[in-house]
């Protein structure tokens, strides 16, 4: 388990008022599946290739999208810029695109606009 990302219980008592209450059966361990969710998406994983070390990947892939309907990483994102004192605005970006090996003939198959053309007529 040295590898693998686990928060510390600090990072998880300051981030703890943003996840919902449980209603009914207690959940499974937030620090675990959070961690798991982390590791996933900073390593560009799919989901049941997560470490077993971080509980069923049904599980973490579940809680992902449950938390992001429910907004639980806005207000996470929210919590943690607000503790700083540095700038008025911050800025996350962790865009990632990947092309279709096709998406090159779309220009010459007249299915994307000529941006070319778009400048000149400028």
């Amino acid at each position: 388990m040295n590898d693998l990302l686990l928060l510390s219980k600090a990072q998880m008592r300051r981030i703890e008022p943003c996840f919902p209450l449980s209603h009914g059966v207690p959940r499974v361990d937030d620090r675990r599946v959070l961690s798991g969710i982390l590791f996933v998406i900073r390593n560009g994983l799919r989901w049941r290739d997560a470490p077993a070390a971080y509980g069923p990947h049904k599980t973490i892939y579940n809680r992902f999208i449950r938390w992001s309907r429910l907004g639980v990483f806005n207000r996470i994102f929210a919590e943690l810029a607000a503790g700083s004192d540095t700038s008025d605005q911050l800025m996350i970006d962790a865009t990632h695109i990947k092309a279709h090996r096709t998406a090159a003939s779309l220009l010459k198959k007249g299915l994307y606009p000529d941006v070319s053309a778009a400048v000149v007529a400028a």
